[in-house]
């Protein structure tokens, strides 16, 4: 326990929304503290020992956030291309603390300072949309990441929608799970509330302080059937399919 969760029980739950927030705040920076040097330190581990890591530090985050979900399904108990609707930031939070996996992200949260470099202790895939320099790197990343046993977590919308649609699906990690034979496992998630969904031009400080200021937030996830890919599918066709099947999931 950080000397900032020594302080402030994490049992103790503050009625006030202001309170609230500023409680979550100093667990979350307690979090951070040591999350980071347990990053450095995990950073030395094989591909499943960081998975672990940061499953448990996620499963962290989602009970000092308040957020509770709902399971339906088996998540992957082997190496797996697991792709989920997008609707903020917290959907890998929310998927990676429910199994081990290198969540794929965008390049820009690897910049933040102190969570960038921890993040990538801990496994996390950066990738800078738009270039397929960059694009390519991280696939290349993530077969490693398969090969050592250890599933893969993307969203392939690229960006966040409310959940009333599923945008598009890109190809990359579809063509990757039929290359390396892996099963793709589709997941869907939904908010309870859907004003939790973080998309448009909303910053994400206002947002995450309007979150953070709610004593639970409830989402479902919904693991689905695998599917297994052939040698000939066509990667499109792959990502069209797993679209339909989160989409229809609703």
């Amino acid at each position: 326990m950080t000397t900032l969760e020594a302080l402030i029980p994490s049992s103790w739950a503050p009625p006030h929304p202001g309170v609230l927030v500023l409680h979550r705040a100093l667990r979350l920076a307690g979090q951070i503290a040591a999350g980071s040097l347990r990053g450095f330190v995990s950073a030395h581990a094989d591909a499943l020992g960081r998975a672990r890591s940061l499953q448990e530090q996620l499963r962290k985050l989602m009970e000092i956030h308040g957020i509770q979900t709902s399971v339906e399904g088996v998540p992957p108990d082997g190496p797996s291309v697991v792709v989920c609707n997008h609707l903020s930031y917290l959907d890998p939070v929310i998927v990676g603390s429910l199994l081990p996996c290198a969540p794929i992200a965008k390049e820009e949260l690897g910049g933040w300072p102190g969570f960038g470099s921890a993040a990538r202790s801990f496994g996390v895939i950066f990738v800078r949309r738009g270039d397929p320099w960059s694009g390519a790197r991280a696939l290349l990343r993530a077969a490693r990441v398969l090969r050592q046993g250890v599933s893969v977590l993307a969203f392939p919308e690229g960006t966040t929608t409310s959940g009333e649609v599923v945008l598009r699906f890109r190809w990359g990690v579809f063509g990757l799970a039929r290359r390396l034979g892996v099963p793709v496992v589709p997941v869907r998630l939904d908010f309870e509330d859907t004003t939790l969904a973080w998309v448009g031009r909303q910053l994400f400080l206002p947002h995450y302080l309007r979150t953070a200021a709610r004593p639970t937030s409830r989402v479902r996830v919904r693991f689905l059937d695998p599917m297994f890919p052939r040698p000939h599918d066509e990667p499109r066709l792959l990502a069209a399919h797993a679209r339909q099947l989160i989409f229809r999931a609703r």
